[in-house]
């Protein structure tokens, strides 16, 4: 039975990746802050505490037996940064948290390391071609620095010592029991408030964490996987217009959009200090999966259609547990 370790094994991903991989029948072991902890989706999951993540951590027990690693662990980037050096801070979870982990892992004879990167290292916007996996990076922010920092640090350690990286960038990541953008996205459809989006025709790749998790699960095993780096997401892009048509539809939610130029959107968002959250609204983000479809023979399996059903049926459940 091949053993695998999760880090960040209580976050949205990790949770959803631990329950995935324990129906399959894989041996697995989550690697988490702090011991005893009980969080959804860890039944039947081995838990180890490793505490903070950076280049002193000793994953010497987490490793014990383990085949293949996930790591998901990361500093995650922030909309609103506080810390007065955030490349450092960035970089000793991100960049020398992963390599401690990737050099443990070699030493003990772990066969390979599948890293979940982001598409943020491709750049924030992929204007009039999607981005592919030949793309130069173009790094924005502290957090983009840091991710690609370690795959670097990855691929170079990977040729010296045998172990196989696997190098996954997925764009935004949705589905039940979401943070961040999304679920505010689902709470503004949910308020019924008009939105000014309505003139909104860029397009946007998303991807379910379900279909993320397959293809987790195929990476873990595929030997045409080693020492590649791919890209993933639901196979259909959207406006952000048809997003959030689709996401009131599913709702059974009325939703009043304003054609609002977008022009006017941004300068609100300077107004507003939320400059990066309506960039994100109104700029084309799209992925190119071709690699990831040849060298795999993989694609999502769950379209994007169910993965934003399931996702507001989750939301509704939450809000009716709440309210009652």
């Amino acid at each position: 039975m091949t053993k695998v370790l999760i880090t960040g094994a209580t976050g949205f991903v990790g949770a959803a990746l631990c329950g995935r991989f324990v129906s399959e029948g894989y041996a697995v072991r989550a690697a988490v802050r702090t011991l005893p902890i009980t969080a959804a989706g860890l039944d039947g999951v081995d838990k180890v505490g490793v505490g903070g993540i950076d280049g002193a951590t000793d994953w010497g027990d987490a490793l014990r037996n383990v085949d293949v690693v996930v790591h998901l662990a990361a500093r995650v980037h922030v909309m609103y940064e506080t810390c007065s050096a955030p490349l450092a801070e960035f970089r000793r979870t991100n960049l020398e948290g992963t390599e401690r982990l990737a050099r443990q892992a070699a030493e003990t004879g772990v066969k390979r390391l599948i890293y979940v990167s982001s598409i943020k290292v491709n750049g924030e916007t992929s204007g009039q071609r999607p981005f592919t996996t030949e793309d130069a990076p173009a790094l924005r922010d502290p957090y983009a620095i840091s991710k690609w920092e370690a795959e670097q640090a990855l691929l170079n350690l990977s040729k010296k010592t045998g172990l196989e990286v696997v190098i996954v960038r997925p764009p935004l990541i949705y589905g039940p029991h979401v943070k961040g953008n999304f679920l505010r996205l689902l709470r503004l459809i949910d308020s019924g408030l008009p939105l000014p989006l309505g003139a909104l025709n860029n397009r946007r790749s998303l991807v379910g964490v379900d279909n993320l998790c397959d293809l987790l699960r195929v990476s873990l095993e595929h030997p045409a996987a080693a020492n590649q780096l791919l890209l993933v997401s639901d196979g259909e892009d959207l406006s952000t217009r048809d997003l959030l048509l689709r996401l009131a539809d599913a709702m059974n939610r009325p939703l009043r959009l304003l054609p609002a130029p977008r022009a006017l959107l941004r300068m609100a968002g300077i107004v507003a200090r939320k400059s990066a959250e309506v960039k994100r609204l109104c700029d084309t983000l799209q992925v190119d999966m071709t690699k990831t479809e040849r060298t795999l023979g993989w694609r999502p399996p769950f379209s994007i259609a169910k993965g934003l059903h399931d996702t507001v049926a989750w939301y509704l459940s939450e809000q009716a547990e709440q309210d009652g």
